[in-house]
């Protein structure tokens, strides 16, 4: 194993397209030591879709960022809310708020959300007519999301765009002052709007997510935390599927054209689309706690460790000819909604957005192109998601 002498994950062109340095990395070994940053700190990679699926049920891996940082020096000042959640915890504290969060996106939930996703989709597509040019992300991918996780919290209208922002900071990696001073505001925000609420007793999705709260033993501070977790994770990652899947689909003509002679195949088709450029591109923190083996390497007690699902999902190994879209394959060992305790809970949700889309875009501009050439989009400057910073299309 020959380690990079260089953060792997701050190439620029690694941001451009991360899947040639994922698999020279995964060939090198699935699980390797790699540096982070520029102060001599290492953390390990893990690539491989075995060894990933290993790590993320790993008893020694920790998520509790506060344990980590107990007794190392930082100048970070992320809100509570923000450095806290559930996606920050371990058992059992992360079992008391997955209980809640579950408990948002059964089955019959997301139903029941359906006919308001659809009446959103519509009122974004008013005025799309065929000849015109359009942003997909800042269009349809972005407020889609947003306005369906807003409704849930019962955020208002006039603040819906404002805290959008503000979270799409959050991933920023390139400001840390700016990450920490959106945590701030969207964590101050949730607070007063959960404090209000609390003191005006009504119907309402955020009333009843307070009293599903206040079931599963949730105080004031463990509440905030999990509103601001399911507005961040909520729709930053739904973003980028969509706009991931639409490109995706544009790139590969023979694939997308099965979806329009039969939108009903796109259902199947997520799990494709979602392994195929995953929204998320490397996991949230995770930290050895004692020494352990995954893939039969070494991992000291104290390391970061990074598992990438983007890299897993393109490993040969699993999936066969890995970088070519495939509707018929069966996708569904994918890893981008994660894989164990910490799988995203909002997954039903995040589908049944991304489906409505595609299904109204294919249905109503079948013949849509992009408007500029593929090599010519920009994208996120992170690690953590992969994901468009625009999307223009011509509809037709």
């Amino acid at each position: 194993m020959t380690a990079p002498r260089q953060d792997p994950l701050r190439d620029p062109r690694f941001f451009a397209d991360p899947y040639p340095a994922y698999d020279r990395l995964r060939e090198g070994c699935p699980v390797q030591r790699i540096p982070t940053g520029s102060g001599g700190h290492h953390a390990y990679l893990i690539t491989g879709h075995a060894e990933a699926r290993e790590a993320f049920t790993d008893p020694g891996l920790s998520k509790d960022t506060a344990r980590f940082f107990a007794d190392r020096p930082s100048n970070r000042d992320l809100h509570p809310a923000i450095s806290r959640n559930m996606l920050a915890s371990d058992p059992p504290a992360h079992t008391r708020h997955r209980r809640v969060a579950t408990r948002l996106f059964t089955t019959g939930r997301v139903r029941e959300l359906r006919p308001f996703i659809t009446r959103v989709v519509d009122e974004l597509m008013t005025g799309w007519r065929p000849g015109t040019d359009i942003d997909l992300v800042a269009d349809l991918a972005i407020p889609l999301p947003v306005t369906v996780v807003c409704e849930l919290l019962g955020v208002p209208e006039a603040d819906r765009a404002t805290l959008a922002a503000r979270s799409h900071d959050l991933f920023d990696a390139t400001d840390t002052a700016r990450v920490d001073a959106a945590s701030h505001h969207i964590g101050d925000y949730l607070t007063d709007l959960i404090d209000t609420a609390r003191a005006n007793p009504a119907d309402g999705p955020l009333h009843s997510l307070l009293r599903d709260c206040d079931e599963g033993g949730l105080d004031r501070d463990e509440t905030v935390s999990l509103a601001a977790l399911l507005l961040v994770a909520g729709h930053e990652t739904t973003t980028h599927f969509i706009g991931n899947a639409v490109l995706a689909l544009l790139r590969h003509p023979d694939a997308l054209d099965r979806l329009r002679r039969d939108p009903d195949l796109i259902s199947a088709a997520l799990d494709e689309l979602l392994r195929f450029d995953s929204p998320i591109s490397v996991a949230t923190f995770r930290h050895s706690t004692r020494d352990l083996r995954v893939g039969g390497i070494d991992i000291p007690a104290g390391y970061p460790v990074l598992i990438s699902p983007g890299a897993a999902n393109r490993d040969p190994s699993t999936f066969p000819a890995p970088n070519h879209l495939n509707l018929d394959r069966d996708a569904t060992a994918h890893l981008s909604f994660g894989h164990g305790i910490h799988r995203c809970p909002g997954a039903p949700l995040a589908r049944a957005e991304a489906e409505t889309a595609l299904r109204t875009l294919l249905t109503r501009f079948p013949n849509t192109r992009l408007t500029i050439p593929a090599d010519s989009l920009t994208w996120r400057q992170t690690r953590l998601t992969r994901g468009l910073t625009a999307l223009p299309l011509t509809l037709a």
